[in-house]
């Protein structure tokens, strides 16, 4: 998490709080080395764990990238802020703008025919999920009297996919950056231990792959944990995890718009004595799931050949990788301290209501009504 610099105005979410004169490509530099060099360690470290796990008979990593990447970054982290160096690598750490490249190019992976493989049930799930998650969130971050910018960022990481959930959120209602920084790191201290956990619950409850994959992705909140969570415990419930978590991801775009008209039109119609525009509602609204989705059309319709969805499959993960590694870079426990306790009350409350009305959906849902 990068602290901010104390300005009378609040950073919006998605924009990287700067100094007063934009940093040169002279600042950018040593950063962007640091970067390009712990990328690369992270996929040799990566490789090395593939063929370790190999030998012993595992076909797939479980552990995945994005858990190596977050340790690199925080162990890196620690060793700059020690040296009193931090300052010179931060410019050049760009964690939103590495996420949202990824996720648009994560689109020509992800069409909408296999967003909807999963039939009306993966449909259903995330709508169920989506909906009672966001609003139980927004409903306890209240009682707790969390700002409203924090509950609608919070509330949308939990309910639909971490990180990308939280930093559309965070731009339609324009949070500041220190928050959606907080809340991406709850995300990922939250999703990389539920990601090891889960999958051996699951097999002690005794779970189909199909219902053990609709739970992961259902109830983790980053789209990398769901993918790793469904490896360990097999092929079919890494396709149904990715599927579902999928179909909740499309609904980033809704939720945002929706924030963006709700906080326009209730929450801010006080502050701006003016009646909200559509243009306001437009510059709130995150850009880049539009980017996503007009991806996923093209891959839907065929315009990618194989080779070339290969190719953009593996730069988006190289993106992934890069922002990883930025939050484990940012992350700082000065911040976590600072903004106290109630936020970490919520987000954990949120997530033991998710986790288990996510075991129960996926079990009615693809263990009853629609069994696979």
């Amino acid at each position: 998490m990068t602290t901010t610099s104390a300005a009378s105005t609040p950073t919006p979410a998605g924009e990287s709080a700067q100094p007063s004169v934009r940093p040169s490509i002279l600042d950018l530099i040593p950063g962007a080395i640091l970067l390009i060099v712990l990328t690369l360690l992270v996929a040799e470290i990566d490789r090395a764990i593939a063929n370790a796990f190999r030998a012993q008979g595992v076909a797939q990593n479980p552990l995945e990238y994005p858990l190596t990447a977050v340790v690199i970054g925080l162990i890196v982290n620690f060793i700059l802020r020690a040296t009193n160096t931090f300052t010179r690598v931060r410019p050049a750490i760009r964690t939103e703008f590495f996420l949202k490249i990824g996720l648009v190019l994560l689109g020509a992976r992800i069409s909408l025919g296999d967003l909807l493989a999963t039939g009306a049930g993966g449909l259903i799930q995330a709508l169920i999920m989506v909906t009672s998650v966001f609003f139980f969130t927004w409903w306890l971050g209240g009682k707790l009297k969390l700002s409203d910018t924090l509950r609608a960022v919070m509330s949308s990481a939990v309910s639909i996919c971490g990180v990308a959930a939280a930093i559309a959120a965070a731009g339609s209602v324009q949070a500041r950056k220190e928050e959606v920084s907080y809340i991406t790191t709850l995300v990922i201290l939250t999703a990389l231990p539920l990601m090891v956990i889960m999958p051996p619950i699951a097999q002690a409850l005794g779970l189909s792959p199909t219902v053990a994959g609709a739970w992961f992705g259902g109830n983790i909140d980053t789209t990398a944990a769901v993918v790793g969570a469904g490896t360990i415990y097999g092929p079919k419930a890494q396709e149904v995890a990715a599927i579902v978590k999928g179909t909740q991801n499309v609904l980033i775009g809704f939720a945002a718009f929706g924030l963006a008209l709700y906080f326009a039109t209730v929450i801010n119609r006080g502050k701006d004595e003016k009646r909200p525009s559509a243009r306001v509602i437009w510059e709130r609204f995150p850009k880049f799931v539009i980017g996503f989705v007009l991806v996923s059309i093209l891959a839907s319709v065929g315009v990618f050949p194989k080779e070339l969805t290969r190719e953009i499959d593996t730069a988006s993960k190289w993106l992934f990788t890069l922002a990883f590694v930025c939050i484990g870079l940012e992350f700082s426990l000065k911040d976590l301290r600072q903004a106290g306790w109630r936020p970490v009350i919520v987000y954990l409350g949120a997530t033991v209501f998710n986790t288990l009305l996510a075991l129960v959906v996926s079990y009615v849902i693809f263990g009853v009504v629609f069994p696979r």
